[in-house]
């Protein structure tokens, strides 16, 4: 049996952030993940799950080392966002605003993950079991033993719950979650555009809200042979985005330059893919010598892109706990509970508040709400602090 301070379940971008803060910390690491994430050439296609990533989470990825290799590949900064209903009340952030020189990044999550794992070889004391996965874990007071499909069996101080949305740690470990089903599925499109139409769009992320759910835009960073291309979200019924999922790709270029604003301009479809919108939250973040992070511990709107970045300040928050207070110390984790669950609470809130609020086509609701974004605009330093708040500041 092999003995480690910690076992991470899950080496995604949140889990593969924890096992390599935790080995700069000196810690003995296990990371168990089932799948190596492909390497990148700069050929491949741009891969559908992108993160607008604020400068909170760069600022941890420049610690764990791993941000210049990320930087190599394909990234885009951006420098403003716009969200609207109607054309004439718009609320604009820039980074301009609030000091800085761009307000995070647009970047493919598998390139934020590979950054990652491209760290480990620089610490011995994290071991990688990869392919494995849990098979089930067995309780004690002083330590836990996790067992491995493959058959080989770990002992840890601590286990980290880093495995996603349906996460078997969180499972196994008993914690409930408060969860509800939007009733609505994301389409992601990745979309080539013209030089002349990106030029003006390239630097700017957007989200128009419509009654049937928001239209959004993210730019990214150019293909290897040059050519312009961004990130489309659609959110709408799962009947809706059903239908769009199965039509030709011309068909749904037409689709999209029918429903979304003309600003886009000209498209051509490169590739699509859906999935269903579900909110999940933890009702506690550790219990058994287990404790959650990213998508284990929480799903969230994706309405602002901050689900990564949630796990980002979930991986924060738990290095300087442990840093602080040590892994003999339920205390740490104590700590890491009350700094993170109240915050990922009243995201989640923030995001439904402007789901809900926006998914209608009540007319007086319209005008207040319209009225709203335009007063937003003009709000000085609340829209700042705004910012600020999302951006992780």
């Amino acid at each position: 049996m092999s003995k480690f301070d910690v076992v991470v379940i899950g080496g995604g971008m949140v889990g593969a952030a924890v096992a390599l803060g935790l080995a700069k910390q000196k810690k003995r690491v296990a990371l168990v993940e089932g799948v190596e994430p492909l390497a990148f050439e700069a050929s491949q296609p741009t891969d559908l799950r992108v993160s607008a990533i604020s400068k909170a989470s760069v600022d941890l990825l420049q610690q764990l080392g791993a941000w210049d290799n990320i930087a190599t590949k394909r990234v885009l900064p951006y420098l403003g966002l716009e969200t609207w209903e109607h054309p004439e009340c718009r609320t604009r952030f820039h980074a301009d605003e609030i000091g800085l020189d761009k307000l995070g990044y647009m970047v493919e999550n598998r390139l934020l993950q590979l950054g990652l794992w491209h760290q480990f070889e620089q610490y011995p004391n994290l071991e990688l079991f990869c392919p494995d996965s849990l098979d089930h874990l067995e309780f004690n007071d002083a330590y836990n033993k996790v067992v491995l499909a493959s058959g080989q069996t770990l002992e840890a101080l601590w286990v980290v719950g880093a495995d996603g949305a349906n996460s078997k740690v969180r499972q196994q470990t008993n914690i409930g979650i408060t969860a509800w089903d939007y009733r609505q599925r994301c389409m992601l499109i990745n979309v080539e555009m013209p030089p002349q139409a990106n030029n003006a769009l390239r630097d700017t992320t957007w989200q128009w809200f419509t009654p049937t759910g928001p239209r959004s835009f993210l730019p990214l960073a150019p293909l290897a042979d040059g050519r312009e291309q961004g990130s489309l979200v659609w959110y709408d019924t799962p009947q809706r985005i059903k239908q769009l999922q199965n039509m030709p790709v011309e068909k749904l270029r037409e689709e999209v330059l029918t429903h979304f604003p003309a600003e886009l301009g000209d498209i051509k479809v490169l590739q699509a893919g859906s999935f269903p919108l579900t909110r999940r939250h933890a009702q506690k973040y550790f219990a058994k010598r287990c404790v959650l992070v990213g998508d284990s511990a929480h799903t969230i709107n994706p309405l602002a892109g901050q689900g990564v970045n949630l796990g980002f300040k979930d991986v924060w928050a738990l290095l300087e706990t442990i840093a602080d207070k040590g892994l003999e110390s339920e205390q740490a984790f104590i700590d890491y509970q009350q700094r993170r669950r109240s915050d990922n609470l009243l995201m989640q809130t923030g995001m439904d508040f402007f789901y809900k609020t926006f998914s209608n086509d009540i007319g007086p609701l319209k005008l207040v709400r319209n009225t709203v974004l335009k007063a937003a605009q003009h709000s000085g330093e609340v829209k700042k602090q705004v910012l600020k708040y999302a951006l992780g500041l």
